[in-house]
C-alpha cells in the first residue's frame, strides 16, 4: 500500500519501533544467510551473554550509527558516484563494530573472539538441555487420561524446568536483584523468551481457567477462524480433522464452544451429510456443550437438502423446543448465508406446511431523554438529499462495486510528466523485463511453500497458515506481495508494518469474496437512513443475512502470515548485480535485505530495497499510484451503520470503532451493549457520512500548479527531494568521521526523508483529489474508543491540512439568503487570524474595508498583491475570497448557490465542558459560557494571571523573574493552557514552554531550563486559580481511576449518548512471533494482563472530555439532520452552509444546554459504584471502602446558569 512508502520516510529509520526486540534476547539474519547457518545461530545467538550486547548496543548508540547490516549483502557498484557513496555508507562498519571486534587483515568482519565464541558454546550446550527436559516435560503432559497423582508429578517437573531456565539470567544479573529472576526478566528482557513461550504452548491449562479471559477468546478465536477457512474452501473432512485434534485432548477441548463444532457442522449441512452432522451434534453434547440454535439451523438445513423424513424433522425440532428455544428465533436470531435460510425453511414446511416466516421486529426506539423528541418525531428527511434518481443511485453503486471487487486501483500522479527521456525509458522497459521475472519467482516459491506445508501431519508451525494461503487464488497473493515491493520506499519499513499490510490485505479479500458468496449484494442497494434501511432488509425475507458471523482473524495469526509472505518475497526476488553497469559479472543478488536501527536497547528489522531498485525506479518515473479501494473516497452514499460490524463500504471490511491492534475488550463491549443503545451514535455516524462532496477545481489547479513548480514550504505545498540541501562532505571512509561529521550526515538525512514524507503525502492527496475532481464523492466515518468520529478514507478528507481543506465543496448547494454573504466575510476574517478578540461586527466592517484585496486576491492569486498569501490559513483564504468575489457579482447575491462550508469553532472546547460541569463561573466567562460584547480569550487571560505572579516573584529578587519581564505572551502559554485540559503533565508543559521560548530569539538561552519551569509552574497556579472548579473534577476523576487501576481492574464508562466505553491501557506484554528471518516481538494488549496505573489515571480526564465533547457534536449532528441541514464536523469545529450558519449554532447550544443539564458526573459515580462497589457483600476490602468514599464524593458545583450559553454569540463563532 501507498502508506508504507510515506509511513517510513515520515518515521526514519531510527524511529520505526513497532517490531521492536531488545538486542539482548537475539540477533537475526538476512536473506543472504545460508538455512542451516540461520537455524545454527539463531538458537546460539539467542543465549549469548547479556552484559556483551548491552556494552554492544552502548558502543553503537555512542558511535550514532543508526543502522547496521546483520549479513553483508552482495553490492553492485553503480558506476555513479552519488550511488557509490550509498552503497558505501550502507556497507561500512562504524567505529564500534571495530572495537569491539578487532581483526587482522584475513579475518570476517561478523567472526567474535574466542572467549566470545566459548561463552556462547556453554550457554548453547545449557539451553539445549533446558528445551530436552522442557520437550519431555510438554509430550508428558499432552497424553490423555493421565491419573490425578502423575499430573501433580508433571507440575512438579514443569516448576524445576522453568527453575532451570532462569538460572542462567540470574547468573548474568546477580548484580541487579536477590529476588531472582523476576526483576531480570522485568528489566532485561529475557533471551530464552521464545522457549518459554514454547513451553506455554504446551501447557494451556493456565487459559482454559478463565474462560472470559480475553487470551481464551483469542485462542478460541485462532481456532474457529481456521474452521472458518475450510467453511470457505469447502473442505469438510479438512475441517472435522482440525476440529478432532482438539476434541480428543481432554486439555485441549476447553478451548472449544459450540460455535466450533457448528461451523463444521455447516460445511457438512452444505454437502448434504446428515450422519456426520448428527455425528457432531452428539459429540458437542457429550463434552457438555449446549446447542445453540446455530446447531438446530445446521441440522435442518442438511435435513432441508435432504428431504429428510417427517419423523426426523419432527424429533429434531422437538428437541429444539425441549432445549427452550422457538422455531422463530431461527430467522430472527441466526446468521444465514447463500440458501441456508431456504433450506431450513423446506425442513420446517415438511412438518408444518402452513408455516410462515415471523413477521420483522417492531422496530426498538432509543429512550434517551436527550434524543426524546428526535425519535418521537414520525417525519424523517429524504437521504440523500441531493436529487439523484434511482438508475443514477444504481450507476454509482456499480462504480463503487467494481472499485471494491477490484481491491486496488490505480491512478494518474499529479506530478508534471517530463518528456520521456532515453534512460526513463530503458528503466521501464527493465522495470516491466524485472515485474514479469518477479512475479513468476513469487508464485514458484509460494506454489513450493504450499506444497511443502499440504505434506505436513501434524497442524504445528507453518501448517497452521496452510489453509489461509489457500482461500485466494495463487495470482491474488502474488500481486498482495508486489504491491508492497512496488510501494516500498528507499528508506525502507519495518518487518511488523510489512507483516501488518501484507496480512491484512489478505483478510480483505478474504472478506470480500465471502460477501460475494454470500449472495450479499441481492439484498437491497439503495442508500438510506439506518430505520429504512433495516425494514428494506426485514422485508425481504428470504436469501442471507447482510451481516456475516463473526470471522476475524487474531492479530498474530495476521502478523504470522503476514511474515510468512514476506520471507517468500525477500527469497524470490532478485536483480542481476549488473542491471545498471554492464561491465560487471551477471549474478543475481536481492532486491530487498534485511537490516537493524536502534532506538534505546531495542532493535528493530528493517526490509530495504537494494540501491540498484531504487535506482531503476528512479529512473523509470512511472506516474501510476496504486491505493486501496479502501483508501479512496466513496462513489456512492455509504452504507448506513446498522449494528457494530455491518456498515461504510460495500464490500470492505470496515470496523464502528478504530481501535490498537490486537485489542478485543473494545468490540467484546460492543457486542453485549443493546443495540437500541448504539442508535443515536450510528446515526450520528450515518448523518456525518451522508454528507457530498465535490473538488474545488479552481483552487485545486493553482496548487496542483505550484506543487509541480518546486512547491512553496510557505503556503504549506512540499518542494521535491531535488530542492533538498546539499549533502554535507563525507570523507571516503566512513569510519574515520568525527562525531560533528556523523551528526551534520544524520541531520541531512533526516531533513530528506522528512521532505520525502512531506511531498509523497502531498502527492497522494492531490492525485486523489484530481481523480474525483470531476465527481460527487462521499468519506465514510468511524469512531475511535472515546467516541470521537473520523472519516475512513485515511489520506484525502476534511480532517486534513489547509490545503485539503481548501479544496473541498459540498456537492448540495444552497442559496446564500440574508445574511450569507456576511457569513462568508466573518468566516475569512477568521482565516485570517487578523481580528480574533473583535466583535462579529468589526470583523464583518473589516471585510468591507478590504474588499479590494479581496476581490485582487481572487481575480489574481499568484500575479496579484497576494494578501491571501499572509493569512493563518491561505489556500482556505484564497477559496473563500474566490466565493465571495463570485456572489457579490451575482446579480441577486441572497440568491447566490453556494457550496461552501462555513465554519464555527469551539472556543477552547474542552474547559468548555469543565467550565459546565463545574458551573465555574469565572471559568465560564474566560471560554465565552457567558454572554459578552466581544470575545473573551482564555489564553491572554492565564497569560495575564502568569504576568503578575511574575511581577510579584520579581520585586521579591526572584532572578528567573527578573529575566522573563517581557517575554510572557498568549503565544507562549497557549499550548500549554490548551493541552492542559486534556492531561499534559508539567514536564510534558515544560517542554512546550522551552520550545515557545526558543522561538523567541532575544531571549538568553542560558534561562531555557530554569525559565520554562518556572512558567509551567505558573501556568498550572494560574489555571488552579481561574478555573478552581475544574481542576477540583479533573483530581476526582483522576483519582477515582488510580484506585479503580490499583484494583486491578480497567475504566469502564458510558457516555450521555449510551456509548460504552474502556480505556484499553494495560501493562503490555511481548509475545515472540518465531520465524525463520527475524524472531518479531508483538506487543499485546488484553485484559489478562494488570491495566497500566499510570496511564489509566492520566488518561482519565481527557478521554472523559473527549467522550463529551463528541456526545455534544452527534446531538448537534441528528438535530441538524431533523432541520434538514448539512453539518460536518472536525471534532469542535462545526461546519455547514452560509445559509444555516445561524440555525447550526441554535442548535449547537441547545444541545450543549441539554447534554450538560443532566447530572453527568453523579451518573459517572453511579455507574462506577454499581461497577466496582457491588453492594450485597458483607464484607469490603479496604481498596473497595477507599473507592467507595472516592466515588461518592462527587465535586461539588458553582452557581453559573448554564442557560447564559444559550445567548453567548462567541461559545461557538
Amino acid at each position: 500500500m501507498s502508506l508504507l512508502r510515506l509511513r517510513a520516510a515520515l518515521l526514519g529509520p531510527a524511529r520505526l519501533r513497532g517490531a521492536g526486540i531488545p538486542w539482548s534476547v537475539l540477533r537475526t539474519y538476512s536473506s543472504a544467510s545460508a538455512k542451516e547457518k540461520a537455524r545454527r545461530n539463531a538458537i546460539c545467538e539467542r543465549t549469548e551473554l547479556l552484559e556483551v550486547l548491552k556494552a554492544r548496543v552502548k558502543q553503537l548508540q555512542a558511535s550514532n550509527v543508526p543502522e547496521m547490516m546483520v549479513n553483508k549483502v552482495d553490492l553492485a557498484p553503480l558506476g555513479n558516484d552519488k550511488y557509490q557513496d550509498l552503497l558505501e555508507k550502507v556497507v561500512a562498519p562504524g567505529p564500534a563494530e571495530e572495537q569491539l571486534t578487532p581483526r587482522g587483515r584475513g579475518e570476517s568482519p561478523a567472526r567474535p573472539r574466542n572467549w566470545v565464541e566459548k561463552s556462547k558454546e556453554e550457554m548453547y550446550i545449557r539451553q539445549l538441555k533446558v528445551e530436552r527436559k522442557l520437550s519431555i516435560a510438554a509430550s508428558r503432559l499432552a497424553l490423555e487420561g493421565q491419573a490425578k497423582a502423575k499430573r501433580k508429578d508433571k507440575a512438579k517437573a514443569k516448576a524445576k524446568a522453568k527453575k532451570r531456565l532462569k538460572k542462567p539470567e540470574a547468573k548474568v544479573a546477580a548484580a541487579q536483584s536477590h529476588a531472582g529472576s523476576h526483576n531480570v526478566y522485568a528489566h532485561s528482557k529475557p533471551k530464552v523468551v521464545a522457549v518459554k513461550e514454547a513451553a506455554k504452548a504446551q501447557r494451556p491449562q493456565g487459559v482454559l481457567k478463565n474462560k472470559d479471559s480475553s487470551q481464551h477468546k483469542v485462542l478460541q478465536q485462532t481456532i474457529q477462524s481456521n474452521l472458518e477457512c475450510f467453511l470457505f474452501l469447502q473442505q469438510p473432512e479438512e475441517a472435522e480433522r482440525f476440529l478432532l485434534l482438539y476434541h480428543r485432548s481432554p486439555v485441549k477441548r476447553r478451548l472449544l464452544n459450540a460455535n466450533a463444532y457448528n461451523i463444521v457442522m455447516r460445511i457438512w449441512a452444505r454437502k448434504g451429510c446428515l450422519q456426520r452432522v448428527n455425528r457432531l451434534f452428539s459429540m458437542m453434547e457429550s463434552v457438555g456443550l449446549q446447542p445453540s440454535l446455530d446447531s438446530y439451523a445446521a441440522v435442518l438445513e442438511c435435513m432441508g437438502r435432504n428431504q429428510s423424513c417427517t419423523k426426523a424433522i419432527q424429533r429434531c425440532m422437538q428437541q429444539l423446543k425441549n432445549d427452550g428455544f422457538h422455531v422463530d428465533e431461527l430467522f430472527q436470531k441466526c446468521l444465514f448465508e447463500e440458501d441456508e435460510k431456504e433450506k431450513v425453511l423446506r425442513a420446517i414446511r415438511i412438518v408444518q406446511p402452513n408455516y410462515q416466516l415471523p413477521p420483522p421486529p417492531s422496530p426498538q426506539t432509543c429512550k434517551s431523554y436527550l434524543l426524546q423528541d428526535f425519535y418521537s418525531k414520525e417525519k424523517m428527511v429524504s437521504y440523500p438529499k441531493l436529487d439523484f434518481s434511482v438508475q443514477e443511485l444504481q450507476e454509482r453503486f456499480q462504480q463503487q462495486l467494481e472499485m471494491e471487487l477490484n481491491n486496488t486501483i490505480t491512478i494518474e500522479s499529479v506530478e508534471s510528466t517530463k518528456p520521456l527521456t532515453p534512460q526513463a525509458i530503458k528503466a521501464r522497459k527493465l522495470l516491466t523485463t524485472l515485474r514479469s521475472r518477479w512475479h513468476d519467482s513469487i508464485l514458484q516459491a509460494l506454489q513450493k511453500s504450499k506444497h511443502s506445508m499440504s505434506k505436513l501431519k501434524t497442524v504445528s508451525g507453518y501448517n497452521i497458515l496452510y489453509p489461509y494461503l489457500c482461500l485466494l487464488p495463487d495470482e491474488e497473493y502474488v500481486g498482495i506481495m508486489l504491491q508492497i515491493l512496488n510501494t516500498l520506499s528507499p528508506q525502507g519499513e519495518s518487518l511488523a508494518v510489512l507483516a501488518r499490510e501484507l496480512g491484512s490485505k489478505v483478510y480483505n479479500r478474504y472478506i470480500t469474496q465471502r460477501k460475494l458468496r454470500s449472495r450479499q449484494l441481492e439484498k437491497p442497494d439503495e442508500y438510506l437512513p439506518r430505520e429504512y434501511w433495516e425494514k428494506l432488509v426485514a422485508e425481504a425475507g428470504f436469501g442471507p443475512s447482510l451481516n456475516l458471523k463473526d470471522c476475524s482473524w487474531p492479530y498474530m495469526l495476521i502478523m504470522r502470515l503476514g511474515m510468512h509472505m514476506l520471507e517468500l518475497l525477500v527469497h524470490a526476488v532478485k536483480v542481476p548485480r549488473n542491471a545498471l553497469n554492464p561491465h560487471l559479472e551477471h549474478k543475481l543478488i536481492p532486491v530487498l535485505y534485511h537490516v537493524y536501527s536502534f532506538r534505546s536497547s531495542w532493535q528493530i528489522g528493517l526490509i530495504k530495497p537494494h540501491p540498484i531498485f531504487s535506482q531503476i525506479v528512479s529512473d523509470a518515473a512511472e506516474t501510476l499510484l496504486t491505493f486501496n479501494s479502501s483508501a479512496m473516497p466513496m462513489l456512492c452514499p455509504p452504507v448506513p451503520w446498522t449494528s457494530p460490524h455491518f456498515g461504510a463500504f460495500v464490500l470492505n471490511d470496515t470496523k464502528l470503532m478504530r481501535f490498537v491492534d490486537g485489542a478485543i475488550q473494545h468490540q467484546l463491549l460492543l457486542d453485549q451493549c443493546p443495540p437500541v443503545n448504539l442508535h443515536p451514535v450510528l446515526d450520528a455516524l450515518n448523518q456525518l457520512g451522508n454528507c457530498a462532496w465535490k473538488i474545488n477545481q479552481p483552487v485545486l489547479d493553482i496548487i496542483i500548479s505550484i506543487f509541480n513548480d518546486k512547491g512553496n514550504e510557505k503556503l504549506d505545498i512540499p518542494p521535491p527531494i531535488s530542492e533538498a540541501p546539499r549533502p554535507p562532505a563525507i570523507p571516503s571512509n566512513y569510519s574515520t568521521m568525527n562525531k560533528s561529521q556523523k551528526h551534520e550526515l544524520l541531520l541531512y538525512k533526516k531533513k530528506t526523508a522528512e521532505m520525502h514524507s512531506l511531498r509523497m503525502d502531498a502527492l497522494y492527496k492531490l492525485s486523489i483529489a484530481n481523480y474525483v475532481r470531476d465527481k460527487v464523492f462521499w468519506f465514510p466515518h468511524n469512531m475511535d474508543f472515546r467516541g470521537r468520529t473520523y472519516p475512513c478514507p485515511p489520506y484525502f478528507n476534511h480532517l486534513g491540512n489547509d490545503v485539503t481543506r481548501a479544496i473541498l465543496l459540498f456537492a448540495e448547494g444552497k442559496p446564500l439568503g440574508p445574511k450569507g454573504l456576511d457569513w462568508l466575510k466573518i468566516h475569512l476574517i477568521n482565516l485570517t487570524g487578523l481580528k480574533k478578540r473583535n466583535a462579529l461586527q468589526e470583523r464583518l466592517e473589516y471585510a468591507n474595508e478590504i474588499m479590494e484585496e479581496i476581490l485582487d486576491s481572487a481575480d489574481h492569486p499568484l500575479t496579484g498583491r497576494k494578501w491571501w498569501m499572509n493569512t493563518d490559513e491561505p489556500w482556505q483564504a484564497l477559496a473563500c475570497c474566490m466565493e465571495i468575489a463570485k456572489a457579490s457579482r451575482s446579480p441577486d447575491p441572497a440568491a447566490y448557490i453556494s457550496h461552501f462550508p462555513v465554519h464555527q469553532d469551539g472556543s477552547c472546547n474542552g474547559l468548555q465542558h469543565y467550565a459546565a460541569l463545574g458551573r465555574d463561573l469565572i471559568g465560564a466567562i474566560s471560554v465565552n459560557l457567558m454572554p459578552c460584547d466581544v470575545p473573551q480569550d482564555v489564553y491572554s487571560a492565564v497569560a495575564q494571571q502568569v504576568e503578575e505572579f511574575r511581577k510579584k516573584d520579581a520585586e521579591q529578587g526572584v532572578k528567573i523573574a527578573q529575566v522573563l519581564q517581557g517575554f510572557i505572551s498568549r503565544k507562549v502559554v497557549k499550548q500549554t493552557v490548551m493541552t492542559v485540559v486534556y492531561g499534559v503533565t508539567r514536564y510534558g508543559g515544560r517542554l512546550q514552554m522551552e520550545k515557545r521560548l526558543k522561538e523567541i530569539d532575544e531571549f538568553p538561552e542560558e534561562y531555557l531550563w530554569e525559565a520554562s519551569h518556572y512558567l509551567v509552574k505558573q501556568v498550572f497556579n494560574g489555571i488552579k486559580e481561574m478555573f478552581s472548579a475544574t481542576r477540583d473534577i479533573q483530581n476526582w476523576l483522576t483519582e477515582s481511576a488510580k484506585l479503580i487501576a490499583q484494583s486491578g481492574q480497567t475504566v469502564e464508562w458510558v457516555t450521555p449518548l449510551g456509548l460504552p466505553i474502556v480505556q484499553p491501557y494495560y501493562r503490555s506484554k511481548s509475545t515472540v512471533l518465531n520465524c525463520s528471518m527475524q524472531h518479531l516481538s508483538v506487543k499485546s494488549s488484553n485484559s489478562n494482563q494488570k491495566p497500566d496505573t499510570v496511564k489509566q489515571k492520566n488518561a482519565f480526564p481527557p478521554n472523559f472530555i473527549h467522550s463529551l465533547d463528541s456526545t455534544h457534536m452527534m446531538l448537534t449532528a441528528l438535530h441538524c439532520l431533523r432541520q434538514g441541514m448539512t453539518f460536518v464536523s472536525v471534532h469542535d469545529c462545526y461546519w455547514t452552509h452560509a445559509l444555516t450558519v445561524d440555525i447550526m449554532n441554535q442548535i449547537c447550544r441547545q444541545q450543549f444546554v441539554a447534554l450538560h443539564s443532566e447530572k453527568i458526573l453523579q451518573d459517572l459515580s453511579n455507574f462506577m459504584l454499581e461497577k466496582y462497589c457491588r453492594s450485597g457483600r458483607e464484607t469490603r476490602a479496604p481498596w473497595q471502602k477507599k473507592l467507595m468514599e472516592q466515588l461518592s464524593n462527587v465535586p461539588k458545583t458553582g452557581k453559573f446558569n448554564l442557560k447564559k450559553v444559550m445567548d453567548s454569540t462567541y461559545f461557538f463563532s
